[in-house]
């Protein structure tokens, strides 16, 4: 069967999806021929715009921002299509190479569904996954974690490649005895009373230890503790930004004014 008539026997969006995709890499192609910011752009320096779109991708999920979340997904989808075409240029490999290399993955860690494997639960799927890629390589279960990740992401997802090899504790209250006993030895590292010196390179470490052991009990109750902060951070300057304009419509700077002052208009910021 030809490749159009195999099109013609699928489903009319999924045709509008195909049709959609091939528009996009003939833009790309044109782009990449005739605009001179396209024309000049390298895998090196599209990086850091794509790590961008990617944080205001997680912003928008964040608000829950459906209309903003499509227009994202667009600019994202825009950076994969750029760095296939950048590589095709030099015969490395092009968006086929990189679709069919996804779905051959995908088949290949998921046996459960095109295999013979029995998997039943999500444990089971993760632990199959880790196994399946220390076959075809990988050193390490820890191996796949990207160096680069922010160290509150990289601490969750350490946690949760080592649970998929059968490493971890048994009950949340162990791991919430563990946050407790990290927590005094955090404060043995110093008087909270006093104004004494402190070894910083332990207390560093031990406070490092306690951020460790919260994420740890994060996961066991079903928290991302990354989304967890950021609510908390947008949150807070939701509540200072009240702050600064209650006190600019009164003609104060904060620089000018009490903290009793200002705990008037953050208490009120609570129930705006």
């Amino acid at each position: 069967m030809s490749q159009s008539k195999q099109f013609q026997d699928l489903p009319p969006r999924r045709q509008e999806q195909l049709m959609a995709f091939d528009r996009l890499l003939t833009i790309m192609d044109e782009l990449r021929a005739q605009c001179p910011w396209d024309r000049k752009q390298t895998l090196e320096s599209l990086r850091h715009l794509t790590i961008e779109e990617t944080y205001e991708l997680s912003d928008a999920i964040l608000e829950n921002d459906l209309p903003e979340i499509r227009k994202e997904l667009g600019d994202i989808q825009l950076h994969l299509i750029f760095y296939a075409k950048i590589a095709s240029e030099t015969g490395q490999f092009d968006m086929a190479d990189v679709l069919n290399g996804i779905c051959e993955k995908l088949i290949s860690r998921h046996p459960h569904i095109y295999g013979d494997t029995v998997a039943e639960t999500e444990e089971q799927v993760k632990a199959n996954w880790e196994q399946l890629k220390l076959k075809e390589g990988n050193r390490s279960v820890l191996g796949g974690v990207p160096g680069s990740l922010p160290a509150l992401v990289k601490a969750m997802r350490i946690q949760e490649k080592a649970r998929g090899a059968g490493f971890d504790w048994e009950e949340k209250q162990q791991v919430w005895e563990k946050v407790e006993e990290e927590m005094q030895e955090f404060k043995a590292e110093f008087n909270a009373d006093t104004d004494e010196v402190v070894d910083r390179q332990r207390a560093e470490g031990e406070f490092g230890d306690l951020l460790f052991s919260l994420v740890n009990y994060a996961r066991f109750i079903d928290i991302n503790p990354e989304t967890a902060l950021e609510r908390t951070n947008k949150k807070f300057i939701k509540r200072f930004q009240y702050l600064e304009e209650r006190a600019r419509a009164n003609g104060k700077a904060l620089s000018e004014m009490t903290l009793a002052e200002m705990d008037v208009y953050w208490n009120e910021a609570k129930t705006v």
